[in-house]
């Protein structure tokens, strides 16, 4: 996790942001079939290669969070479940699942947008990208573009009461 007061990577950061705004994008993609809207991009070299967004509602399957999809498919991407050159952006901080399914992913790090203060596992429930039980930790770096990911979510549940 990048610390508080540490020197900012401007560049990387400018590139969060821009791979926020392809994820933030795929999450629209889920309103159209009744999903929460999250969306994932997995990055390997600094080109996207999964993007996924939320299907619960569309396939009637639990785990289909868009983190779960855009892993699937990156390992199709890459021929292994070990992603360990990879970053994954998501709109959401991922839940215990989600976060779960990063480790044993081997990732080498998360972004994600907005805090989820009801089910986070990265950092606001628990945090299980840097369990020291674990066998891998990932990097985190969270709060990317979260106050345009927390909008697309309170307009989606707003639209809803």
């Amino acid at each position: 996790m990048t610390a508080p007061g540490a020197p900012v990577d401007l560049e990387r950061d400018g590139a969060d942001a821009a791979f926020m705004q392809l994820a933030m994008a795929e999450a629209r993609q889920a309103e159209n079939h009744g999903d929460v809207p999250v969306g994932a991009v997995v990055i390997r070299d600094g080109e996207v290669i999964a993007s996924r967004h939320n299907e619960r509602e569309l396939s009637g399957d639990p785990t289909a969070h868009a983190e779960i999809l855009a892993l699937r498919d990156a390992a199709a991407v890459v021929g292994s479940w070990h992603l360990t050159d990879c970053t994954m952006v998501v709109t959401l901080e991922p839940c215990l699942m989600c976060g779960g399914a990063a480790v044993n992913a081997r990732l080498h790090r998360l972004v994600y947008g907005a805090a989820d203060m009801a089910a986070g596992a990265c950092l606001s429930l628990y945090n299980v990208c840097d369990d020291p039980r674990l066998n891998h930790r990932v990097e985190l770096t969270p709060g990317v573009e979260s106050q345009a990911c927390a909008d697309l979510l309170s307009a989606f549940f707003a639209a809803r009461r």
